[in-house]
């Protein structure tokens, strides 16, 4: 431990022994008796912060928190298994004082510099869909996504395993729609999005302002029952993992929250159809950016270290993922007169899609086509599924979007969101069908038994006859597809 730091760790245990503090005074146990001046003067002038604090590897609870403590803050949680905390703080100098490389407020970035106030994200069209459409009737046949995929013929071998649990890191699920009832797991369900740290109370983890998490939801596990919809693994268990918070933002400290819950319940797999904000693209090398980047790192890590399989959106925004270059959506709250386009190169990747070990997955149309709006990049998409694309008409739908579910009903809804659990209810028929493989075995099958899709060869993306997209790489492995478009039916026979 440098040696300023040090002296500082110590001041924080005096501070809190002297205030009767036991946490202090395991903290001290452990350090050597030298101390120095506390650090006081804290001041509250508001608002109250969320910070994402980064520690060193190995650092005790007692210590995170003492350290948090000395630096004017209040620890919400502490996940001692990658030294990432949570923090609170009204004193506007805690981010200096525990350092800029180890504390960051994504929460802060969101706050309008004209009004003060959160602004509301504003969220994709194409994640949105339409009015929602209620109905108990059978409408597979509108499930032209299911089709593409050959859903219905895996379903006549298995509808995969109660044993399998794929967590939604979304914003919430309908506890009480017909046909996700029977998938949805109560007990492991838990809301990472009002303080960044998991609440099981059911409100908590419930939908309340976005569709989108029951949506998402209803693509992987809607019951095969003859009524609404169906999903690709009707027979698996769903948990509900709300990251989503009621003005559209994932903060990196929900993303940390749900990885980390996933991975100490035992889920099977996750589903990201989110990026995390408040950037599009998050830096490795620049100031604050580099904690998120770091601590979403250390928790996906974690997650993959127990078993658990991340699969996550590519993003909508038709990027070259392995060539960004410019960013012109960042912050994302930021009105669009007052973004200033930032380069990006290599080192700034969208979280967690571009993450090691995570599966990044495109979006298709009905034609087998890359979805206009889907974001790609040889290197960087592993795997693409349905997401829709309007342009591309199926024959037995009046929507070339997704249907799925939706609170009080069932709806169509575009984007690389609802490709994602294809590709996590694919997995888990696979981890049905091979419940001994691993995490990174699940990937390789997931990869093996896709269906391959070469590039286009003249792809169009606005009917102006000219190329708005480049297709790189080979007919096995490219940059609109990665390895091809999964196949459940494959993955319960092979």
């Amino acid at each position: 431990m440098p040696l300023l730091r040090r002296a500082r760790v110590v001041a924080v245990s005096a501070v809190l022994l002297a205030s009767g503090s036991t946490v202090a005074a395991a903290a001290t146990s452990a350090l050597p008796d030298q101390y120095v001046a506390p650090i006081a003067n804290c001041v509250q002038p508001g608002p109250t912060l969320r910070y994402l604090v980064v520690f060193e590897e190995g650092t005790s609870q007692p210590l995170a928190e003492a350290e948090i403590a000395a630096s004017c803050g209040t620890s919400t949680v502490y996940y001692p298994q990658i030294a990432v905390a949570v923090a609170t703080s009204p004193d506007p100098t805690f981010g200096k004082r525990m350092g800029a490389d180890r504390a960051y407020s994504a929460q802060a970035e969101a706050i309008s510099k004209k009004t003060g106030a959160v602004v509301k994200k504003k969220v994709d069209e194409t994640e949105l869909g339409k009015a929602s459409r209620t109905g108990a009737v059978d409408r597979t046949v509108e499930q032209w996504d299911m089709d593409l995929i050959k859903a219905a013929e895996a379903h006549a071998i298995t509808n995969g395993s109660r044993d399998v649990v794929v967590g939604v890191l979304d914003s919430g699920i309908d506890p009480t729609h017909p046909d996700l009832v029977g998938a949805l797991d109560p007990g492991l369900s838990a809301g990472c999005s009002a303080t960044g740290k998991a609440d099981t109370a059911v409100e908590a983890w419930s939908p309340t302002t976005s569709a989108h998490g029951t949506h998402v939801a209803g693509t992987i596990a809607a019951a095969d029952d003859g009524r609404g919809t169906t999903g690709v693994a009707p027979g698996v268990r769903i948990a509900s993992v709300k990251v989503v918070d009621n003005d559209g933002y994932i903060y990196p400290e929900y993303a940390v929250c749900g990885f980390m819950w996933a991975a100490v319940h035992g889920m099977t797999i996750t589903n990201n159809s989110y990026f995390i904000d408040p950037w599009v693209f998050t830096c490795q090398n620049q100031v604050g950016q580099k904690v998120v980047y770091e601590a979403v790192r250390r928790a996906v890590d974690y997650s993959s270290s127990r078993g658990v399989l991340t699969v996550a959106a590519a993003g909508n925004g038709g990027m070259d993922l392995s060539k960004p270059g410019r960013d012109s959506q960042s912050p994302t709250n930021a009105p669009p007169e007052d973004v200033k386009p930032r380069p990006v190169d290599n080192t700034c990747l969208v979280l967690p899609a571009q993450l090691r070990s995570v599966v990044a997955v495109s979006a298709v149309g009905a034609d087998k086509v890359k979805a206009g709006y889907s974001s790609y990049g040889l290197g960087t998409v592993d795997l693409t599924a349905p997401g829709g694309d309007r342009k591309q008409e199926p024959a037995h739908s009046d929507d070339g979007c997704v249907l799925s579910t939706v609170p009080a009903g069932y709806d169509y809804s575009c984007g690389t969101s609802m490709a994602a659990p294809h590709v996590s209810g694919v997995a888990a028929l696979l981890a049905s069908t091979h419940p001994e493989a691993t995490a990174p075995q699940l990937t390789r099958m997931l990869n093996a038994q896709s269906e391959t899709l070469p590039c286009p060869a003249d792809y169009d993306l606005n009917g102006t006859g000219a190329q708005d997209a480049y297709c790189t790489g080979y007919s096995e492995y490219n940059g609109f597809y990665g390895h091809g478009l999964v196949d459940a039916l494959a993955a319960v026979t092979k």
